[in-house]
């Protein structure tokens, strides 16, 4: 216990520490940013995605070379 007491007696009282205001400060950002991630967790559980398959990819990239080929001749 003696060991706490030293250590009470060499806290400098001109020493700027962030105290009550900085942790509550903190606390609400950390709050925030939890529901912000909460947030988009449900946001990006909604989307529905279907990757292409590679048959549509070529089909497409087919498609695309027969358009511009003909808007090139004329």
């Amino acid at each position: 216990m003696t060991h706490l007491v030293s250590f009470a007696a060499e806290v400098d009282e001109d020493k700027v520490t962030p105290g009550v205001l900085g942790f509550i400060v903190f606390a609400v950002m950390a709050l925030a940013v939890w529901g912000l991630m909460k947030s988009m967790n449900k946001q990006m559980g909604r989307i529905k995605f279907k990757e292409a398959s590679d048959s549509d990819l070529e089909e497409a990239s087919a498609a695309a070379k027969g358009s511009g080929k003909g808007s090139a001749q004329e």
